[in-house]
């Protein structure tokens, strides 16, 4: 597969979302969020610029109730459109991990392409809310798209006191795991795998 082809956009409609997601893995950064949250608009758009991904996401969701829905269903496309422009995952790195320093947070991913999903992660908050975005949400929204894309996550925070700056750099610091995985290493003729496939 060639670099060109990586992108996807993935729709999906419930009783309780609307959204549509677009992505480009090989992107310059470019990022058209709006999740109705603004705290979770500027973490996407984090996560956008970081990656150096192109990412649209358009969410109408009901917000009245809570963030819960908005949030983890954002969390289900975002690992669909991920596996979707990934394709057969032919001559990519796979692992990903990035080491990543917010002030007084230290935040490390590390990730797996492998299909098998899994999610570990240890973040603790100081409080429940920031804006109108849940900080529990934080570890639905990863466990959504560790299943959605059949990724193993790890998460771990290594320090860190103040949630704005805990949780951002998760975000950053899974942008640039992410981007090293999907990145393609020319002596990978097929799948990074003894499997033959991931």
């Amino acid at each position: 597969m060639s670099e060109k082809d990586r992108v996807a956009t993935v729709i999906r409609e419930t009783g309780e979302t609307r959204i549509q997601i677009t992505l480009n893995l090989d992107g310059t950064g470019q990022a058209d969020i709006h999740t109705g949250i603004g705290f979770f608009d500027h973490m996407l758009n984090s996560f956008s610029r970081h990656g150096l991904f192109d990412l649209e996401v358009t969410v109408e969701g009901d917000l009245e109730v809570d963030s819960h829905h908005t949030i983890e269903d954002t969390g289900i496309v975002l690992g669909q459109v991920i596996s979707e422009a990934l394709g057969d995952k032919k001559g990519i790195r796979r692992f990903g991990n990035f080491v990543l320093p917010m002030d007084e947070a230290l935040i490390l991913c590390a990730l797996d392409l492998s299909g098998r999903p899994y999610l570990k992660e240890n973040m603790k908050f100081s409080v429940p809310k920031l804006g109108e975005f849940d900080t529990e949400m934080v570890h639905e929204f990863f466990y959504a798209i560790s299943y959605s894309a059949g990724m193993n996550l790890h998460l771990k925070m290594l320090e860190g006191e103040n949630t704005h700056h805990i949780i951002e750099a998760a975000f950053k610091a899974f942008a640039k795991a992410l981007d090293q995985a999907v990145s393609y290493d020319e002596r990978i003729g097929d799948v990074l795998s003894t499997k033959g496939k991931l």
